[in-house]
């Protein structure tokens, strides 16, 4: 394992928050390659970047391995003791603040998404057929064209039926579209403001697509709802419906499609899918539902049965191949689709 943070690494945390986020990522990891700042969350990398055993695992400011599926609240103002909020949520002009975890950074193509089947449910590229899965470009995209992730403490349950997409839910975590301007990077923690929600169905189940906006943002106190970035984002959601609907065509699959007619659902929609998930997360983590091959340990959860000692954790973090050098990207990664 790399070096860890230590107090006269402080200067250097103070410095990323006052850098653009691709500059004082490299920075700081050009001093300490193994382990990122995020918010209130420490990254620990594993592994070798661009290859099939690198691993992002998270761990709080204090040294503890969490997973970010289950340990980092859903609620962005909430203060927790075993998984209980004990302050009331705070609220940003009476929006309710959610915590992000993001997968993929805007521009970028690798897959990046939090493990579900493993242990901690670290961020892991994902595979296919044993070949490292990236998202191909459809011109004129490069890339995914916002910041990629999803809401931690959410699961959508394979087992229920939507009532309004008439399909069962894809077993992950609800997925964010970040449409704010800043690039951020894999790992990091972020609080958005939701505006509304876009019903993709991928492969038979629904696939929630939840339009957020980082609350750091210049343009956050202006963008209140779908309407809002309607307006004032001319073209924004309208292509990202394209980009939904086609990225899959490159890999030879056919055309994604929508529930209510590839139209976005608003804010208060959108609330009520977070909620819903929120608590199949919660019947999931309590064993009080089917988790198939779901890995339900966590550090913090009330009085969840999958929880486990900090011991336990921090050997599945020691159990991971040691920090190594990045692979190249495949130079296909660049290649433009013309669809």
């Amino acid at each position: 394992m790399r070096l860890l943070l230590r107090p006269a690494a402080c200067c250097r945390a103070a410095f990323l928050a006052l850098q653009p986020p691709h500059k004082s990522l490299l920075f700081f990891t050009a001093v300490f390659p193994s382990v990122r700042k995020m918010a209130h969350f420490l990254t620990e990398e594993r592994g070798r970047p661009n290859s099939p055993d690198y691993r992002i695992y998270f761990k709080t400011s204090d040294g503890k391995h969490v997973s970010p599926f289950h340990d980092i609240p859903l609620y962005a103002a909430d203060e927790q003791e075993n998984g209980v909020p004990t302050k009331k949520r705070k609220s940003d002009d009476s929006e309710i603040l959610f915590n992000m975890v993001v997968e993929v950074p805007r521009w970028t193509n690798a897959k990046m998404e939090i493990a579900t089947k493993e242990a901690l449910n670290p961020i892991k590229q994902d595979v296919k057929k044993g070949r490292l899965r990236y998202v191909a470009n459809v011109f004129p995209h490069k890339g995914y064209i916002w910041n990629y992730g999803a809401l931690p403490q959410t699961w959508e349950d394979p087992n229920h039926t939507d009532k309004d997409t008439n399909c069962c839910g894809d077993n992950d975590p609800v997925d964010v579209c970040d449409i704010g301007s800043k690039v951020c990077s894999t790992g990091q923690v972020i609080q958005v403001k939701v505006l509304g929600v876009l019903a993709l169905i991928d492969e038979g189940e629904t696939d929630w697509k939840i339009i957020a906006i980082n609350t750091d943002d210049p343009d956050a106190s202006t963008l209140n709802s779908i309407e809002d970035v309607r307006v004032k984002r001319p073209g924004q959601l309208d292509a990202t419906v394209e980009w939904f609907r086609k990225y899959k065509i490159p890999d030879g699959k056919p055309e994604n499609q929508f529930a209510f007619k590839g139209q976005y659902k608003d804010k208060d929609f959108a609330l009520e899918v977070i909620k819903t998930a929120h608590n199949y997360w919660k019947a999931l983590v309590q064993k009080q539902t089917k988790c198939g091959d779901i890995v339900c340990q966590n550090s913090s959860v009330g009085e969840s049965p999958f929880r486990c000692s900090d011991a336990d954790a921090d050997a599945v973090v020691r159990g991971a191949p040691e920090y190594g050098e990045s692979l190249p990207i495949p130079s296909e990664v660049d290649k433009w689709y013309f669809l």
